[in-house]
């Protein structure tokens, strides 16, 4: 089947798809000139992607083969830093399909803002002093609290990961929104956070295989969850607590900006770029 554009009826969104892709577009400058270069770089995307997929789902090691494409190559660089854990390029197949996408919008005509959105993982550009705001929900709908960027943030990618996402995690999170310097990056990064969300050995967490729940997971045998049961307010805090450590680390090692795990109605902030949450947030010292 060959890509879909369509246009959303408000006009100023336009909506692309092919298999598994599902992307919302919009822009503020020339939107037509955008869209159009939107929609010539999507055409040969899935192609791209599926012609490297047995790499792209192999674990990532420092020594691991280099890919070709230019997506796989900007998935390989999010992740590949971060592959002292168990991670594949196929942790930041998202947001860097949003960046791609977003890339060739803005080298076709000057915007003053624009974002790719890629299932909740999104690419944004904001010229100075633009600004870009957004709510956050759980997957049941209920107010998580706000996102507000500027400019000025440096930040061009946003991430959501968790149990409750369209991938299978190995962690409890309910969810976890990263802020970095490209989508790729946080996409990758929000995958790990949310994987070390947890409290291995405890009774009330249920696992299973990720191959069979998904045959063609890139998680292979690895052990997800599957349900995690009502905890203690001690035992909440101190899977976030676990979270908020690799967040940090993240934070200090420059691959990420700021971050902000859930978790049965607590949270955690780590930096303060960009978040307001609704829940009571935890403090660590």
């Amino acid at each position: 089947m060959a890509p879909l554009a369509t246009l959303l009826p408000c006009g100023t969104r336009l909506h692309l798809q092919h298999g598994p892709i599902d992307l919302v577009i919009g822009a503020d400058g020339d939107r037509e000139a955008a869209f159009a270069a939107a929609q010539a770089r999507f055409e040969t995307v899935l192609d791209e992607l599926v012609s490297e997929l047995p790499l792209l789902r192999s674990q990532l090691e420092p020594g691991s083969s280099l890919p070709r494409g230019a997506i796989a190559q900007r998935m390989d660089q999010a992740t590949r830093p971060l592959c002292a854990k168990f991670i594949t390029p196929m942790a930041a197949v998202a947001g860097a399909v949003a960046d791609t996408i977003l890339t060739a919008m803005c080298a076709a005509t000057p915007l003053q803002r624009a974002y790719v959105n890629n299932g909740g993982d999104i690419a944004l550009h904001l010229a100075l002093g633009q600004s870009f705001a957004s709510a956050m929900m759980d997957h049941e709908g209920r107010d998580l609290g706000r996102l507000e960027i500027s400019h000025s943030d440096g930040i061009s990618g946003i991430a959501t990961s968790g149990r409750h996402g369209r991938s299978l995690s190995l962690g409890i999170a309910d969810s976890v929104t990263v802020l970095a310097r490209s989508a790729a990056q946080a996409d990758a990064a929000a995958t790990l956070i949310a994987n070390d969300v947890d409290l291995p050995g405890h009774p009330g967490i249920h696992r299973r295989a990720a191959d069979q729940l998904q045959s063609d997971s890139d998680l292979g045998e690895q052990s997800v969850v599957t349900h995690c049961e009502p905890l203690t307010l001690a035992k909440t805090h101190l899977a976030l607590q676990a979270g908020y450590h690799r967040a940090l680390d993240m934070q200090h090692a420059g691959h990420i900006i700021a971050a902000a795990l859930f978790l049965q109605g607590e949270s955690t902030l780590v930096g303060q770029t960009g978040f307001t949450s609704s829940h009571r947030t935890l403090l660590h010292a």
